[in-house]
């Protein structure tokens, strides 16, 4: 088996911050929210009717934990009733291309990570 090791380039590591950072923003609500407003800024109302999947209070705190780590934007619009919208910031529209180079990994690899969690059950259950 050939060593797959690779350094990080210099700058970069693994820490705990980096972690929680990629946690916050990588995972599956987030992934969603980010999907949906790198088409348009758009209200709460209008997120939970294109992740329908999403319940009230996961999209709210994913909604607070984006905005916390300043990747996307809540504005508050001057209508009658006031509502409020969503929307990427431009550190939040950096994170497109690297988002989407891991996705491009995951659809390019799904067959053979599914024929791995295959294996890996029924040896499992062995």
């Amino acid at each position: 088996m050939t060593d797959t090791y690779l350094p990080l380039e210099p700058g970069l590591s693994m820490d705990a911050p980096h972690r929680e950072l990629l946690s916050q923003v990588l995972d599956k609500w987030s992934l969603s929210v980010l999907n949906e407003l790198c088409k348009a800024p758009c209200r709460f109302n209008e997120l939970r009717r294109a992740i329908p999947e999403v319940t009230q209070k996961s999209l709210t705190t994913t909604l607070r934990r984006l905005e916390r780590n300043g990747v996307i934007e809540r504005r508050i619009l001057a209508t009658r009733p006031v509502a409020v919208e969503y929307r990427m910031t431009p550190l939040g529209k950096s994170a497109r291309e690297p988002v989407d180079a891991l996705l491009k990994w995951a659809a390019e690899n799904l067959e053979e990570i599914e024929q791995a969690r295959t294996a890996f059950d029924d040896a499992s259950a062995e």
